[in-house]
């Protein structure tokens, strides 16, 4: 069998607004475009590397076009790839199913899309490969459709394409739910998975791979975001890379402050905090959120004066670039005076790991949240992107230890 190389994208959600940076005004403006740049990038690589393919699992666009720049912009970016000869084929999920855009443009011939009626098979004759995918025509879909899949090509290298969230993932509403099980069934040698923004390798027999997004677009998206490159040797998946493609970086940098400190301190560490985020991020722009801990001497201080503490952490982001910025800033330190009060604060983290590592706890919370997601209108949604089970926990970690660090007021006399 042949030998060939390509690329497993998902997520791209072209001209999403990026949000949490608005109070930043200009300044944000490599993180508005930060989606189309990392689509170039995709581009790129992929005619570096001359792939023989390139697969979107689903959500190449955030929701219907605002205008048509959105459209004409993906279609330059295949034409790039048409005239290198390589194609690229496209399922639709949950963000642009088929009843979600309402406006269309030509697509170069080198774009394969695939039915939101059935799956459909799509074959690449000279490397023989068959790639078998079903695009959706609802933003809802509570169906297995897994079942609805042929079995494998014999004689070929078989891809199955779905946007979908398995047996469920944190942070993500169900979407297409199906197992592991269920995609072996078929008998595929890869499948192509979207709708989890967060890389994972779900299985090696055969591959199952969430490439995670393209671009992150807000706080709780942190850390490299890129696309998966496939290397099949004699018809067998020898490697694959997670190539970092994002054009702009979210991260969260925790800063635990000593007992004694002051601000002069304080700025001297976290001048080199940023200093280090920025090398990590090779260059990109970067938006930061910084979160102070420990029991410090500086806890009052920090509460009382919390916009200017924003500022100036601004303020030493410019220090290190131009293009680094500073999210939001959080306050979850502890007061010397109530250090009695926090003698048990280790063991009240160690029962809160153990009672939150149970799964069914885990699964109450993802539900609870998923229950609120769904009654939340979508413009307010969009303010606050899709919290996790994590991000409910630390948040009420950083309430109990907010109650516990506030002064205690004297009872008033009767």
């Amino acid at each position: 069998m042949a030998s060939f190389r390509f690329f497993h994208a998902a997520d791209v959600h072209l001209d999403s607004p990026l949000r949490g940076l608005a109070r930043r005004g200009d300044a944000a403006g490599a993180f508005l475009a930060a989606t189309r740049r990392a689509l170039e990038n995709l581009v790129s690589a992929a005619i570096a590397e001359q792939v023989a393919f390139l697969i979107i699992a689903g959500d190449l666009y955030d929701g219907d076009w605002r205008d048509y720049a959105t459209g004409q912009f993906f279609v330059r970016q295949m034409g790039r790839l048409a005239r290198e000869g390589i194609p690229a084929y496209l399922i639709s999920g949950n963000h642009d199913a088929e009843s979600v855009i309402t406006r269309a443009l030509p697509l170069p011939p080198n774009v394969h899309g695939f039915s939101g009626r059935s799956v459909k098979t799509e074959t690449i004759e000279p490397i023989g490969v068959a790639l078998h995918g079903w695009g959706f025509g609802h933003r809802h879909v509570p169906d297995n459709v897994v079942q609805r899949y042929p079995a494998a090509l014999p004689g070929r290298f078989n891809i199955g394409v779905l946007h979908t969230s398995l047996t469920g993932r944190e942070g993500h509403a169900a979407y297409a739910p199906c197992t592991v099980e269920d995609l072996r069934r078929p008998g595929y040698d890869y499948w192509a998975l979207g709708h989890v923004h967060k890389r994972e390798v779900v299985a090696h027999d055969p591959h199952i791979v969430f490439p995670g997004n393209l671009q992150g677009r807000h706080a709780r998206e942190t850390g490299p975001k890129g696309a998966t490159l496939v290397t099949v040797t004699d018809g067998r998946i020898s490697r694959l890379d997670a190539v970092p493609l994002d054009a702009a970086r979210f991260e969260h940098l925790a800063i635990a402050l000593p007992l004694e400190t002051d601000m002069a301190g304080l700025r001297q560490q976290v001048r080199g905090e940023i200093a280090a985020a920025r090398t990590a991020a090779d260059g990109r722009p970067l938006a930061l959120r910084l979160t102070f801990a420990g029991v410090t001497t500086l806890h009052a201080h920090l509460l009382a004066q919390a916009e200017q503490l924003a500022e100036d952490m601004q303020a030493l982001a410019w220090e290190a670039g131009s293009d680094v910025l500073v999210e939001k800033v959080r306050v979850a330190t502890v007061a010397p005076h109530r250090i009695g009060d926090l003698a048990e604060l280790s063991g009240f983290d160690t029962v809160l790991a153990e009672v939150t590592a149970d799964p069914a706890l885990r699964a109450e919370i993802a539900r609870t949240l998923g229950e609120l997601r769904a009654k939340t209108p979508p413009d307010v949604l969009d303010q606050f992107g899709s919290a996790d089970v994590e991000a409910a926990i630390s948040a009420a970690r950083e309430s109990v230890l907010a109650g516990l660090a506030a002064p205690v007021e004297p009872e008033s006399g009767r």
